[in-house]
């Protein structure tokens, strides 16, 4: 009995919380928007309510300029939808949504964030992978005329946004990998089931670099736009849309300024937080088995191989 009753005192303390967070971003946005016909660089209109970093407010200034007013949207990736790129534009509008993730008994957890009443929100219980991913969004209807898609499954994120279809949203929101640096087309092989504790323990070897995402997503016709200032999730707006932003577009040959991470969230083989920085992630991966895009989609290589790690 005293369990549930502090389960039920927990739930009201969150609820009351996440509502006043609610307010409050939206407050933010209410007064920000007044300015971001001005708005030159995304890193000036970062604000976090509910996603991980500052994606709340870019997407935000986004859907202002492209005059979206109820996005339909994709999430893949999302956990339990505490933190999540989607869980403000659900909760601010009825808008459709469909968001993914592996996380047993997933809808029963993003009841306890989002009441699911207020929108159309699709829910898939599923591991996504190269293979699935078109047939998930041709069964949910899902396969066309998106606004806004975001994609987080640290791992094999190259290989689904591959085949997801081209054209498919406005905005597309990528995680990426900086301590792959730069300048190099990397991604981490198609593995099924890919884990990123197991690939390798420091947690370090996962997903793609900037270039190969930005070289996908501009054959899918969409263009790079910047990134936030946590230097892990990359802004794309389709071509057709991206003349209305105004914005100062990056400079493809020098993405130096978009890799330079300072989120020190290595692992030792214990679990334990190590804080490596520079280039001693690289060194502590340097045995894992990645792919140069530039090179073949099929040949695996060492990292040290690759980098000429010595």
């Amino acid at each position: 009995m005293l369990k549930r009753i502090r389960n039920f005192i927990s739930s009201i303390i969150s609820d009351h919380n996440d509502n006043n967070i609610f307010a409050i971003g939206s407050s933010h946005f209410g007064l920000a928007s007044k300015n971001y016909k001005d708005v030159k660089n995304l890193n000036q209109v970062e604000y976090k309510v509910f996603s991980q970093n500052g994606e709340d407010g870019i997407i935000d200034f986004l859907l202002n300029r492209l005059n979206i007013q109820n996005p339909k949207f994709l999430e893949i990736g999302v956990g339990d939808y505490k933190e999540s790129n989607t869980r403000y534009i659900f909760m601010k509008s009825p808008n459709r949504g469909m968001i993914i993730d592996n996380v047993k008994n997933l809808k029963q957890k993003v009841s306890k964030h989002v009441k699911l009443w207020k929108g159309d929100l699709t829910i898939v219980e599923k591991t996504i992978t190269s293979e699935n991913i078109s047939n998930i969004l041709n069964m949910n209807n899902f396969q066309k005329n998106l606004d806004l898609l975001s994609l987080d499954i640290d791992g094999i994120d190259y290989w689904v946004m591959n085949e997801i279809p081209d054209n498919l949203s406005k905005i597309v929101i990528t995680e990426y990998n900086a301590t792959f640096g730069p300048n190099l087309e990397i991604t981490v092989p198609n593995i099924n089931n890919f884990n990123r504790t197991k690939y390798h323990y420091s947690n370090l070897c996962y997903g793609m670099s900037l270039r190969a995402i930005i070289n996908l997503m501009m054959r899918k016709n969409y263009i790079f736009i910047g990134a936030n200032k946590a230097c892990n999730n990359a802004f794309f707006v389709h071509e057709k849309e991206v003349e209305k932003l105004n914005i100062d577009l990056p400079d493809l040959k020098s993405l130096e300024v978009y890799t330079q991470s300072n989120i020190l969230e290595s692992r030792s083989d214990s679990g334990n937080l190590t804080f490596l920085s520079g280039e001693e992630k690289l060194k502590i991966i340097s045995n894992c088995e990645v792919i140069d895009l530039s090179i073949s989609k099929d040949k695996r290589d060492l990292i040290k191989n690759i980098f000429k790690i010595n």
